[in-house]
């Protein structure tokens, strides 16, 4: 088990430094990374993703490389004009709807994007659930034309109802994300016709073959896209990406870019707007957590151990 701690170019989903754990197995290594919000209840699908990575337990791919979107984070203009020029991506992911910014900002940001990328780039935002209906209704227009077109919005509101709403009446695809990976049923996203598309992130979603399953059922178009791991978790995501049947969008995956260290010496970076399918060797020079960041890795993971096993216990008291 070793416990990272990486900084990062530009705080991302609130954060600067991302920290979690890698654990060894047989065929290598896995990350478990849950945010530090996450109880060990939301944490335990992670750690199933690690071990079956760190198992080797993958399924063959049918490509040999991914393309990926570059992610701009909600930056001002200038910055993400910066960040598309530099990710060498024909498809730019843009943060919208951060706290404490304006409609407006947002619509710089996609404006600015679309300058970088030129005319024929793909812009799809991400809005991480943060607005009600009326509000998608009413900001989804004006990104639209900044955008000359966007791809799809990324989870424009929290519920499955709210994004089913939305879709019924937007022109402008909707790819459904937190709906799949954090709600009891992600099915009710199909049920429900709530989405054009399906976000899939491995580890929140327990492994790579958790994830193919689930696309199987869903029978949506499915984008992968990470969590924001160094570049041994991002292996997994990329693994998913190679062995689905079809893969028809840009994936999520180039967020190693957000990194300023990370655990290998050879991260997964694009070349050319491609992700290769590959495991990138572990860097024993990675930059490591100091002691009581260790300390509060062991205990979240010991915590998460003893509820899968209190979980198994109860399964077979009831059998």
């Amino acid at each position: 088990m070793r416990v990272f701690s990486l900084p990062m170019h530009t705080r991302f989903r609130g954060i600067t430094v991302r920290e979690g754990v890698l654990l060894e197995g047989e065929a290598g290594w896995g990350e478990w990374s849950p945010f530090l919000e996450y109880d060990a209840a939301v944490a335990e699908p992670w750690l199933r993703c690690a071990e079956e990575a760190a198992a080797g337990d993958w399924p063959d791919p049918v490509r040999a490389s991914v393309p990926v979107n570059v992610t701009v984070p909600a930056v001002d203009a200038q910055r993400a004009h910066d960040v598309v020029r530099a990710g060498g991506c024909s498809t730019a992911k843009v943060k919208v709807a951060e706290p404490g910014q304006s409609p407006a900002d947002d619509q710089a940001r996609v404006e600015a994007v679309r300058d970088a990328l030129g005319p024929g780039g793909r812009i799809r935002v991400d809005v991480n659930g943060l607005w009600s209906v009326e509000q998608a209704l009413e900001r989804l227009p004006v990104l639209d034309r900044a955008a000359g077109g966007l791809e799809y919005v990324e989870q424009p509101c929290a519920s499955v109802e709210e994004l089913a709403a939305v879709r019924r009446a937007v022109d402008v695809p909707v790819a459904a994300d937190e709906s799949i990976r954090r709600a009891a049923d992600p099915y009710r996203v199909r049920d429900l016709e709530a989405a054009d598309v399906a976000v899939l992130k491995v580890q929140p979603l327990g492994g790579v073959r958790a994830c193919l399953r689930i696309a199987e059922d869903i029978g949506l178009p499915v984008v992968v896209s990470s969590a924001l791991e160094s570049s041994v978790g991002l292996a997994a995501g990329v693994a998913l990406a190679a062995a689905l049947p079809e893969l028809p969008y840009a994936c999520g995956l180039a967020t190693a870019q957000l990194l300023a260290a990370d655990t290998t010496a050879d991260p997964l970076l694009p070349v050319d707007g491609e992700l290769p399918v590959r495991v990138p060797p572990l860097d024993p020079a990675h930059p490591l957590a100091t002691p009581d960041r260790v300390a509060h890795w062991e205990a979240r993971l010991a915590e998460v151990r003893a509820l899968r096993d209190a979980r198994r216990g109860t399964s077979g008291d009831r059998r």
